[in-house]
């Protein structure tokens, strides 16, 4: 239910009620969604592979197709997925800086990881329709980068000391 219940706050974002509720969400919870939201989104691939009828896919034994898919595929995409979401929050804490906003490298974390959800989802429908090729999902950070911004801007300013 809590996966659910992210998942709809987080189609809403930048919006302020789901930025906040967001944020009461623990680091487990956020990791395990981007897990699953992965998952999903090298599905179209995973139906590449079992349906071509040339190439390694074609000749290895279904289990070992899939275990191929789980090394060569989905957990490289997810260290990379894992790894860029890293740099745009990073960047997001210079930003927050600049912005006079107290923010941490955790929250600009999950925050840039919910902001992920409707490219995702976006291209996961896209290449199960068409032929997309896997370099559109650097894009979509950019999507993630420009939302982040505009959370960060939600947030309030520090205040001052006397």
């Amino acid at each position: 239910m809590i996966f659910l219940q992210t998942f709809l706050h987080s189609i809403k974002l930048p919006s302020k009620k789901a930025t906040f509720w967001l944020n009461r969400i623990g680091m487990d919870i956020t990791v395990i969604y981007m897990f699953l939201l992965l998952f999903i989104v090298s599905m179209p691939s995973l139906v590449d592979r079992l349906t071509s009828a040339e190439g390694i896919s074609a000749e290895l034994n279904i289990f070992f197709l899939f275990i191929y898919f789980f090394i060569f595929y989905y957990l490289p995409m997810t260290v990379l997925v894992f790894i860029m979401i890293s740099v745009i929050a990073y960047i997001g804490t210079g930003i927050a800086k600049l912005m006079n906003r107290k923010l941490r490298f955790a929250i600009l974390w999950k925050m840039t990881a919910f902001t992920t959800t409707i490219p995702f989802l976006l291209y996961t429908v896209l290449a199960l329709l068409f032929k997309v090729n896997d370099s559109y999902l650097g894009l979509f950070f950019i999507y993630s980068f420009a939302f982040l911004v505009a959370i960060i801007s939600i947030y309030p300013k520090r205040r001052k000391k006397n």
